[in-house]
């Protein structure tokens, strides 16, 4: 099961952190070990870890209205997203 790194801005970091929309979306695809982080030196700078086990369903989730919105309600800034994925 590969492991995906993602990390973005947010424009509220306490709202991003509090949040239940990631687990929401990606629950019910199996994805499991959702670890959330912040950049110390820059806080609005966050990064997202997961295990997929299906990255074809993530990406399409990932292309989806609904990710759009759990983005726009999590404040993600989508211009900033960086997806790394486990080689």
């Amino acid at each position: 099961m590969p492991t995906v790194i993602a990390h973005h801005d947010v424009k509220d970091v306490d709202h991003w952190l509090t949040s239940g929309k990631r687990q929401a979306l990606f629950g019910p695809l199996g994805i499991t070990t959702i670890r959330t982080f912040v950049d110390p030196n820059n806080p609005t700078h966050v990064g997202v870890m997961m295990d997929v086990p299906d990255l074809e369903a993530w990406k399409e989730v990932l292309a989806s209205q609904a990710c759009a919105d759990a983005m726009a309600h999590d404040g993600v800034l989508p211009e900033t997203v960086v997806v790394l994925i486990e080689s």
